[in-house]
């Protein structure tokens, strides 16, 4: 983690509340300061983050320390750290050869001496292990992308994904996150299938949901101000996809004071999950159910009709639609339309669905009135934020302060929430921002409070680090 210092000091000339409206922000781009760029939009009131994972958007460092605190509740987590070559090679299952790998005590015991032999506790790590096993649910060498992250962060996080205190405290940490980059809301993406006690005992969906909620009435998360939602996640190439679908269709319109909607989520490149699959099971279940309907589509890298099937299946808000850009008539069927799309510029790099982001459609939807929003995805495995993902899209694209806070208030236009709820906010949005843009018409902007320490992305990639 680095710092970025905390004397940084914007001039303005402002002159005139007309000046303010869009020459403060071409004026602080054509200085060329990427430090003072990055602190303004640090500082800046920020909307919603509509596709956040939750588990994937928690840092390496909050992992381990959800982990060995969960030992209280009777949790116990150990870790490949070495392959002492005890099973005969399965060309079926690389899962063996996985250093960090994670399992639980129940499954530890069931190990031979061996095995056991090849894990060490979480507690006992020593730091070279513990740098690896950081390093290693993160995207932080060259060379690694979507085969490292779809195939083996997953797989390495495997038995903490299903601990129910794990699940919450995350939330917890998430929402926290967010809240101090000054984003008002947020739907969170979770699972609540197959989680477990220690002593392995099944916990019910429905239990799961109750246990978010409560956690969600905790001082810690009500103390943020944020306006919370979740979404219910199904992994979309799976045999029983269908049946699964279903209970969660039930389980979200049975908990509709925290369940925003269904988020149907995995490799998009796995053909199994292609979005025509659920058509049928999708239109027998609007017959029962009004449940708001998100899904990842279009995060490949050559053409296919999967944005156009997704709109079928009813879907409002479009995760990702990076291939949108080669459908013709899908495009004008959303432009300034009711669809948004959920732009992930960082996740999009990092697993190379674009080269570099000169191959990224987010301008030319953005500039032809498609509604677009920024969003963060998986942040804690690229090591990134919020206010990163702003940085790039002004960085690379040259936005606009009007397209800055276009992007903002779309967010908040498409929230899954009734419309008195986004009504409210919206304008507590569009309060925090005059407040912020008079405070800045008034004394520029020097030494910001709310400058956070940059993550390794914006650092490797911007040199933003001291």
């Amino acid at each position: 983690m680095r710092h970025i210092q905390n004397t940084i000091a914007i001039v303005l000339c402002l002159t005139t509340s007309a000046a303010f409206g869009a020459d403060w922000f071409e004026a602080l781009k054509a200085k060329d300061d990427d430090r003072a760029l990055y602190a303004v939009l640090a500082a800046m009131p920020k909307g919603a983050d509509l596709h956040n994972h939750n588990s994937g958007s928690i840092y390496p460092e909050w992992w381990l320390a959800n982990a060995l605190a969960s030992e209280a509740q009777g949790y116990r987590y150990f870790t490949k750290v070495r392959i002492n070559n005890c099973r005969p090679f399965d060309r079926r299952d690389d899962t063996y050869h996985l250093l960090f790998r994670n399992i639980d005590q129940l499954d530890y015991d069931g190990l031979d001496d061996c095995e056991r032999g090849e894990f060490v506790a979480l507690s006992a790590m020593n730091d070279e292990q513990r740098a690896g096993w950081l390093s290693s649910i993160k995207l932080d060498h060259n060379g690694e992308g979507r085969d490292e992250f779809f195939q083996k962060h997953w797989q390495r996080l495997d038995a903490l994904l299903f601990n129910p205190y794990i699940r919450e405290q995350n939330l917890a940490l998430n929402l926290q996150s967010l809240a101090a980059e000054g984003a008002i809301y947020a739907e969170i993406m979770v699972g609540v299938m197959g989680a477990r006690e220690a002593d392995g005992a099944p916990i019910s969906p429905q239990r799961m949901i109750d246990r978010f909620r409560d956690r969600l009435l905790q001082p810690d998360i009500v103390e943020t101000g944020m306006t919370v939602r979740l979404q219910l996640t199904l992994l979309r190439f799976v045999d029983d996809a269908e049946d699964n679908l279903r209970n969660l269709y039930r389980l979200a319109a049975k908990n509709s004071d925290i369940i925003a909607a269904v988020n149907l989520v995995g490799r998009e490149d796995n053909d199994k999950g292609h979005p025509r699959r659920f058509l049928s099971t999708l239109r027998e279940l609007r017959q029962q159910y009004d449940v708001g309907l998100a899904i990842h589509a279009g995060e490949v890298d050559e053409p296919n009709d999967h944005v156009r099937d997704t709109l079928l299946l009813g879907a409002s808000r479009i995760g990702h639609g990076l291939n949108l850009i080669t459908d013709d008539e899908v495009m004008l069927l959303m432009r300034n339309g009711p669809y948004l799309v959920e732009i992930n510029l960082i996740s999009n790099l990092l697993l190379e669905y674009v080269v570099d982001y000169s191959q990224h459609p987010f301008p030319e939807y953005l500039r032809t009135d498609i509604p677009v929003a920024l969003s963060t995805d998986d942040r804690g495995m690229w090591d990134s934020t919020l206010t990163d993902e702003f940085f790039v899209a002004v960085k690379e694209y040259n936005l606009s302060w009007r397209e800055v806070k276009k992007l903002h208030v779309n967010s908040l236009t498409h929230a899954f929430v009734d419309e008195d709820v986004k009504q409210r906010l919206i304008d507590r949005h569009t309060q925090q921002m005059q407040r912020f843009e008079a405070r800045i018409q008034r004394d520029g902007l020097e030494n910001p409070e709310s400058l956070p320490d940059t993550r390794t992305f914006i650092c490797a990639r911007y040199q933003l680090c001291d």
